[in-house]
Formats: structure tokens, C-alpha cells, sequence
């Protein structure tokens, strides 16, 4: 738990008064890197908190009422922080500034219910209106619509047939738990012991939400209206097929795969860390457990309860559920600012902060350990980074090759084996088309995504442009002194150009949203030797310039996902991706623009008195178009890197000219 102690896209802008490097530069700067070392913790790691929509602190409460385990002085302070966050018509967005979406605002509504507030209560009506006038509960997305079905708000039929014996499925059928992606398999997997059997959440208040619904749950038809393409209908009925035939499957079978999924999950339960070291998944083994008759006082449910506990955030009277943490990540970041930081100005203090950084990252480093991308790659070592604190089964390779490549830049021989694995761990686990999923390899088995389960359309890890090219940026910087790893480069730079759309820009899987995936690419190209004169830099260049609004910052938001000709575009700028922006110019060679002026401009401006920024916006995606995240560490690290990048890099050619 950690406890408190209008777009202007394309507008010229006027570079006249910033064209030089700023006199303030290096103050800011040197603010900068004091504040983000006073945040450092003793143990040498960063963590920033990951803030979610208000679907999981609205799971958190729901979660309590399932299991009867109610924490009413903690429950009082979410809903107060689910109360904080409702739009001016009631609704709740899946990001800040968003629209109202229907499946996060049932959530709430019902949470805020089960913790006491009325629904005659004037927040409570308004939300109900808006909920009905969408159609109602029988419209949210099944996540949703299995939470009501465990309730027993609605009928099972409501919901996906998710039966158990998935678990027995050989490898070749059209679905199989290794085709899915790591998040959508920790979380299926106990889900289906839940659903398979009705869990019943214990709901001691009996609390229901039969108003939320325009057609009575028993008599509603059409749950999966949503359902619209040829092959998601032929799935649908061979959906309601299985549930016809559910009555005839053996006994001995149900057994065999219940205990074969309760071995599965038990197995990657990961200690004070969770099942996949992500909520959902797990609430779904917490749940499962008990279900299965693990007793309260059973050491592994009792940890598996805590590792949820430590997702919390509490700050006086409000508290709020993240959906995982992300030290690795913030680490790694972190010690990549702090070095281009250090670059003109090197001081000790730093030096030894991410020393220090790095030896903890060496020391979480997962070799040997047992992992699901094992799967698809039997043979190969391992090498690689989680996200979180602990998550042995699932490394991921945007992590690792932001940890190696911290690492390679200290140049401290400590780390030479280190690096090796990773960056050979990176290269086997290259995708056939040339680029990289996050966590496993050829993850892309699309039409997955047609099943009803999949109404979120992210059941999949396939490979993406922004994961890819931090592979090429760790993987190129290598090659400049040893070959072994071309071939596997040049095949993921052509991925990324075929990836690239047609204005020049390219898509973010992982950030929000173009303007990050450009800058990854561009800062990949550029350690893998792509000339700053490729046509394909170029284009991008020319799209970042149009982007440019005219306080000299850009912005974009989360829109963009749901409404790609927006891309690029923001109602105002931010210091996260001007600070993207910036670097991207940089990497393509743009040291002495007007736009990399302009955008130095802005954040120098926009640097508080505490030496850091503020963001509002939401500034990733967990999932494009249906759950995003604010990682609350952007705002402190990006800038201060582009700065200091723009600084040295600066600084180079004004030596270079010397010379």
C-alpha cells in the first residue's frame, strides 16, 4: 500500500525569441535532476504511481462485498475518490477528459451502492439517467456483465461461455491458452473456475441494481447485439452450442481441468506481487481460491489478499486502486534522464544514484526462472525485465531493452553479462514479420479477437512499432562495435517502415499515441545508424513540425485511439510529449531547428517551482480504446531528459565546430 506521509495542429509558430539555447537551461535542468534523485528510494529503485479509470477502485469495493470482507473506513475513502471523479452528466470516462463510458459508470454506480450511497442520492440519479439513456447494464462489455451475473444480477446466459475445460484443449485447436496474450490468460484462467461453476459473491447487504436495466435481466434478449462481423456470429453460435452441451460433459472431465487450472494459476501466484502481478488476475485467483474451498487462513490465500492490498494508494481521505506498479519501467527511465543529465555537469551523487539504480535492476534480472514465453521459445536463455517488482513468468522486452540500454550507457564492466543476456534474449524473441510483441513471440492469432470474450479486442500481444523499435535502439547501439545482431535489425527496420502510416507518423501501442510511437521509432532508427536523410525520418520530421502548436509545445490525446485523422492533436500541449517531440526532432538531426527551440521554450516556461511539470491527461494505454493509464512519472522524467539531450547535444556541435 503507499500511503501519503482545441488543437492548433499545423499553426506556424514563432520561433524569433527562442532560437538560441535559453540562458535558464541549465538551471532547469539541474532543478530537474535534484528533485527526481530526492524521489529515489534507499533501495536504489523509482515508483511512480499508475493511475487506472476508476474501474478498478470500483472493482476493489466490489471485490470486498464478493468476498465479505468489507473495510468500511478504507471503502469510505474510495468512494469518495469514485465520487471526485464523475463527469458533469454523471458518467465516468475511461480517461480524464474522456467521454462517459458505459461499462466503467455501471461499475461505479453499483460500488457506490454496495458502499451505502443512496440511489435516490442526486450523484446516483444522474448517473443512472445517463446509464439508461445509453441502453442500460445489458449494454456494458462482459467484464462488466460477469461481475453482474456473480452478483446474480443477471442470468449466466448474459455472459460468454468461459468453461473450465479449456484448460484440456490440445495446442492445435483454434483456441488455446498459449494464443493468448500473458494479461489474457492470467486473468481467463481463474475466471473460468468462476464462471464454470457460478460463483455466488456473497453480497452481505443483498445490494442489487435492477434499476440500472431498461428491460428486466431475465427477459433481455439481445446481450450480444454488440456481435456484428460474419466469423464473431459463427463463433457466437458455436458459443451458445457449448452451453447447450455444457450438461454432458463428464464429471471426471470438469475435475481434471478444474484442478488442471487451479495448478496453472496456484503455480504463477507470485507471492506478494499476484498473479501476473496485475489486478484483475489477481481478484479472479483470490476469488477462485475460495471458491475451490482454500481456507482464510491458508498462507497462499492470505498473500494472494495482501499482494491486492499493496496496489493501493491512500492519501488522507481518499484512496484509489492501481491496476499493477511499474518500477522496472520507472527505473529505467529514470537512470536514462539522469545519465543524459550528467553528461555536462557530471556529479557524484548522481553517478552513485544510478549506480545504485542499476545494481537493483541487475539483481531482478530473470535468467533461469521458469516463464510462459518459454511456449514459443523452448531453447532460448533467458535474460529478460518485468514490468513490476516481481512477475518471473513474464518479462517483457520493452522493459529489458530499456534496462540494458541504461546499463550499456554507464559503461561499468559489472554489467557486460547483463547485457549480453538480454540483448540475446531480445534477438530470440524477434516475431516471424520482423517486429516485437511485448511478452511473447508471434502472438498474433487475430481471429481470436472475434470471440465474445474478446468484446475489448486485446486478447491478443502481437507485434508493435514502439515495442520493436526499443528493441532496435538496444540492439543497434550493440552492433556499432559486434555484428551478430544485424540480421535481426535490418528484418525489424523493415517491419517498422511497412509499420509506418501514411503522414509520416506511427501508431502507439503502449503510449498515447502517435507522438510517442514516432519518437520511439525515430530514437530507434537512430541508434540502429538509419540516416537522419531516409525518407522515412524525413516524413516523420515533416509530420512532428505540422504538429507544433503555436505556444511552441505539442500535445495529444487519448481521442486518437478511437479517432485516428486526430492524431497528433490535443485540446493544449504537455510537457510529456513536447518532451517526445523534442527528442524525436533531436534523433532525426534537427539540433538547430525553430521547432526544437520552440519546444525547449515551452518547457523551460512550463517547469514549476518545484523543478518538475504537471500533466492532467491520461498518457498511455493499457488497452487502445478501452482502459488507459496515467503514469505519474512521465511528467518528472521526459522533460528533463529532452532538455538535457537537447543541451549536450548542442554542446557537441558547438565542439564539433570548434574543432
Amino acid at each position: 500500500m503507499l500511503t501519503e506521509n482545441s488543437s492548433l495542429a499545423g499553426v506556424d509558430f514563432d520561433c524569433s525569441a527562442a532560437r538560441a539555447a535559453p540562458v535558464n537551461l541549465d538551471r532547469a535542468i539541474a532543478m530537474a535532476k535534484a528533485q527526481l534523485l530526492k524521489l529515489q528510494n534507499p533501495a536504489g529503485y523509482w515508483v511512480f504511481e499508475l493511475e487506472a479509470d476508476c474501474t478498478i477502485p470500483a472493482e476493489y469495493i466490489m471485490m470486498m462485498h464478493h468476498m465479505a470482507e468489507i473495510d468500511t473506513a478504507l471503502q469510505a475513502k474510495i468512494a469518495n475518490f469514485l465520487r471526485s471523479q464523475a463527469g458533469a452528466d454523471g458518467s465516468y470516462p475511461l480517461y480524464k477528459g474522456g467521454a462517459g463510458d458505459l461499462s466503467c459508470t455501471v461499475k461505479v454506480y453499483y460500488a457506490l451502492k454496495l458502499a451505502g450511497d443512496a440511489a435516490d442520492s442526486a450523484h446516483m440519479l444522474k448517473a443512472r439517467v445517463w446509464i439508461l439513456r445509453q441502453g442500460g447494464a445489458a449494454k456494458a462489455n462482459v467484464f462488466t456483465r460477469i461481475m453482474l451475473a456473480m452478483f446474480e444480477q443477471i442470468p449466466w446466459r448474459a455472459v460468454p461461455f468461459l468453461p473450465v475445460e479449456i484448460m484440456l484443449l490440445p495446442k492445435w485447436f483454434p483456441f488455446h491458452i498459449d494464443k493468448v496474450s500473458y494479461w489474457s490468460r492470467t486473468v481467463m484462467v481463474p475466471l473460468s473456475v468462476l464462471c464454470t461453476y457460478r460463483v455466488k459473491a456473497r453480497n452481505p447487504r443483498k445490494i442489487g441494481c435492477a434499476e440500472l436495466f431498461i428491460t428486466a435481466p431475465d427477459q433481455e434478449k439481445h446481450y450480444f447485439s454488440h456481435v456484428k462481423t460474419p466469423l464473431g456470429k459463427a463463433i457466437l453460435v458455436l458459443d451458445r452450442l457449448g452451453r447447450c452441451l455444457e450438461p454432458l460433459i463428464p464429471d471426471f472431465v470438469r475435475r481434471k481441468a478444474t484442478v488442471r487450472a487451479a495448478d496453472w494459476y496456484m503455480a504463477r501466484l507470485n507471492g506478494y506481487d499476484g498473479l501476473g502481478a496485475i489486478f484483475t488476475a489477481m481478484v479472479n485467483a483470490y476469488e477462485a481460491m475460495d471458491l475451490l474451498g482454500v481456507p482464510p487462513d491458508d498462507a497462499q490465500r492470505q498473500t494472494a489478499r495482501a499482494a491486492i492490498d499493496r496496489l493501493l494508494v491512500v492519501k488522507g481521505d481518499i484512496a484509489y486502486c492501481q491496476p499493477c506498479v511499474s518500477p522496472i519501467w520507472d527505473t529505467g527511465l529514470a537512470v536514462l534522464a539522469l545519465q543524459e543529465a550528467d553528461q555536462q555537469n557530471a556529479e557524484a551523487c548522481c553517478r552513485q544514484a544510478t549506480q545504485s539504480a542499476l545494481s537493483w535492476l541487475a539483481a531482478k534480472q530473470l535468467c533461469d526462472e521458469p516463464g510462459d514465453w518459454r511456449v514459443q521459445r523452448p531453447g532460448l536463455a533467458g535474460g529478460g525485465w518485468a514490468f513490476q517488482f516481481g512477475n518471473s513468468h513474464y518479462p517483457d522486452v520493452d522493459d529489458t531493452a530499456v534496462v540494458a540500454y541504461a546499463m550499456l550507457q554507464a559503461d561499468t564492466p559489472a554489467f557486460a553479462e547483463n547485457i549480453r543476456r538480454a540483448a540475446h534474449w531480445i534477438a530470440g524473441m524477434q516475431s516471424s514479420n520482423g517486429g516485437y510483441g511485448a511478452f511473447d513471440a508471434d502472438n498474433n492469432h487475430y481471429y481470436l479477437n472475434q470471440i465474445p470474450f474478446a468484446d475489448h479486442g486485446a486478447l491478443l500481444d502481437p507485434p508493435t512499432a514502439d515495442v520493436s523499435a526499443r528493441c532496435v535502439m538496444l540492439l543497434g547501439k550493440l552492433d556499432v562495435e559486434q555484428l551478430e545482431y544485424r540480421e535481426v535489425i535490418e528484418s525489424c527496420i523493415a517491419y517498422l517502415r511497412k509499420e509506418q502510416e501514411a503522414d509520416g507518423s506511427w501508431f502507439g501501442r503502449w503510449g498515447t499515441n502517435y507522438l510517442y510511437g514516432t519518437w520511439s521509432v525515430l530514437l530507434g532508427f537512430a541508434a540502429a545508424g538509419v540516416a537522419a536523410n531516409d525518407a522515412s525520418v524525413r516524413k516523420a520530421v515533416t509530420w512532428l513540425k505540422s504538429r507544433q502548436r503555436a505556444d511552441g509545445g505539442w500535445g495529444e490525446g487519448n481521442l486518437s485511439y478511437h479517432r485516428p485523422w486526430v492524431r497528433g492533436v490535443f485540446d493544449s500541449s504537455t510537457a510529456f510529449h513536447t518532451a517526445l517531440a523534442v527528442m524525436a526532432l533531436l534523433a532525426a538531426g534537427e539540433t538547430d531547428c525553430p521547432e526544437v527551440a520552440g519546444g525547449v521554450n515551452y518547457l523551460l516556461k512550463g517547469q514549476q517551482a518545484d523543478g518538475f511539470w504537471h500533466d492532467d491527461c491520461f498518457n498511455a494505454p493499457g488497452f487502445p480504446k478501452f482502459f488507459y493509464l496515467k503514469y505519474h512519472g512521465y511528467d518528472k522524467v521526459f522533460p528533463l531528459w529532452a532538455l538535457a539531450r537537447y543541451r549536450n547535444g548542442r554542446a557537441r556541435r558547438t565542439s564539433g565546430m570548434s574543432g
